[in-house]
């Protein structure tokens, strides 16, 4: 078996979405408590507890989209999109399709099926994606010869 044209882990994911998304979902978990307490009067408990928990699901939401990634290490790769994970043996990955107007690489599976690689997607940048998906496609071809 040839060394790996990269060094193990690699991780894809849209970094500049989990920057903006991280710091909002804080933000709206504070700002949702804050209007909670600044309430007027007449508003009750349940009132101010649904909107705190109001917050907490928007922030929810907000870390379930900056959740997806894409990691390759010596054994396979993990595909993480926004609500489930997978793991991927190097075997079960035929191809890694990124196609013009695709918003996000997909990888054809041993099995006769395909998943979604929203780690690598065109929204932080179509040439980054396009590179990425390209790396991730010679490392599936690199595993494929070994």
């Amino acid at each position: 078996m040839s060394t790996p044209p990269v060094e193990y882990p690699v991780t894809w994911a849209p970094r500049r979405t989990r920057a903006v998304l991280l710091p909002v979902c804080a933000l709206l978990v504070v700002l949702f408590a804050v209007l909670a307490v600044l309430l007027p009067e007449n508003w009750q408990l349940n009132d101010r507890i649904m909107m705190t928990g109001s917050g907490v699901l928007f922030a929810c939401v907000g870390l379930m989209l900056a959740r997806p990634r894409v990691r390759a290490d010596a054994e396979g790769v993990t595909v993480v999109n926004f609500v489930r994970s997978r793991r991927l043996a190097w075997a079960e990955i035929v191809q890694v399709n990124f196609r013009q107007g695709d918003p996000w690489a997909t990888l054809d599976l041993a099995d006769g099926t395909s998943l979604a690689t929203v780690g690598i997607q065109s929204g932080v940048g179509r040439a980054q994606a396009i590179a990425d998906a390209r790396a991730l496609r010679d490392l599936v071809e690199h595993h494929a010869r070994a």
